[in-house]
């Protein structure tokens, strides 16, 4: 297990279609930690810490499962970690 912090910003279809509260549901049985918030710019950013692969699948799930968001781009960056324990808070 590698744990990791990622900052990850979504750009696209991503507010206003219940995408903040869908990465908290799915943060939960990932053991992911963070936080998700909208920016003043319609994007969604998110700070994930938790095991590398688990943030793949969560990114994975919010690209092919969620109903409504279209995910156009996603930004990228590796931060040093904080110490964040699940669930992902919604700010």
């Amino acid at each position: 297990m590698v744990v990791i912090r990622m900052r990850l910003r979504f750009s696209g279809r991503v507010q206003g279609v219940n995408f903040r509260q869908f990465v908290r549901n799915r943060s939960v049985p990932l053991q992911i930690g963070g936080f998700v918030r909208n920016l003043p710019d319609g994007t969604v950013e998110a700070e994930l810490e938790g095991d590398r692969r688990a943030i793949e699948e969560l990114e994975r799930a919010l690209r092919e499962e969620h109903r409504y968001a279209k995910i156009d781009r996603v930004d990228r960056e590796e931060l040093p970690l904080q110490g964040s324990t699940p669930p992902v808070q919604i700010r």
